[in-house]
């Protein structure tokens, strides 16, 4: 916490830190973020239940409020005035990083413009973990997240994305992992693939190879649990 004077007032500047959290293995969890978590007043949360089970593992108590996609808005003004009163606040979302694909952003803009600082504990994350791990040569990685679930926009965006010399990262649900690859092999059945499914967890998976070879081996199995990221090569890289 630091006091900012100027003539006439003073204002409390507290800190809000952006926490990122195991994407599935608790052990993921980095050092620095364990003592935030136990250090701040307050921790503002994506699911206060996933949260929870974050917490009562690393053996820490500590008040939690939900801050979620559909009220995150409004959740940033109990997490504003927290933070007015000097307390320091943590926010972390189900998993990984916040605000890559999950919500965070709104929080991180209106503590920001309400003059408090906001503090990275940097951590796992779905994007840097795939592309770690998917052997790609591209020098450049464009970070998508979700398509679309309404076919003519998921294809229309795929189309463009295609065209780019860069690769790209997609996330993708269970539900819709293989249309997504029949829509990639019928625009370039040779474009090279990796998929992550279930990172760091239990049933963790990759599967490499072209998007007709990936959607066949996907195909075969009874059912596509987990969520999945899928990396795509840039047209160039082929």
């Amino acid at each position: 916490m630091y006091l900012t004077v100027t003539p006439g007032y003073t204002t409390v500047m507290a800190i809000l830190y952006i926490i990122g959290t195991p994407l599935g293995n608790l052990g993921d969890i980095t050092f620095r973020a364990v003592e935030t978590l136990k250090t701040v007043d307050m921790v503002a949360c994506e699911d206060t239940r996933r949260t929870l089970k974050l917490l009562s593992h690393l053996g820490i108590r500590v008040k939690l409020i939900s801050c979620r996609a559909r009220n995150e808005e409004f959740a940033a003004g109990t997490v504003i005035a927290a933070l007015n009163e000097g307390q320091t606040v943590a926010y972390a979302s189900d998993a990984g990083t916040p605000a890559v694909s999950d919500p965070g952003a709104v929080l991180v803009r209106l503590a920001a413009q309400a003059g408090h600082q906001v503090i990275p504990i940097p951590g796992p994350s779905a994007f840097a973990s795939l592309v770690s791990v998917a052997g790609g040569m591209d020098k450049t990685v464009v970070f998508e997240g979700f398509l679309s679930p309404k076919a003519g926009r998921r294809r229309s965006r795929l189309r463009e994305l295609l065209a780019l010399d860069a690769a790209f990262v997609l996330y993708e649900s269970p539900f819709r992992i293989l249309k997504l690859l029949e829509d990639l092999a019928d625009f370039d059945k040779e474009r090279y693939i990796c998929i992550g499914r279930e990172m760091t967890k239990v049933h963790e998976e990759y599967l490499r190879g072209s998007a007709a070879e990936v959607m066949g081996i996907l195909a075969k199995k009874s059912s596509q649990l987990g969520e999945f990221s899928v990396y795509i090569s840039g047209k160039k890289s082929n």
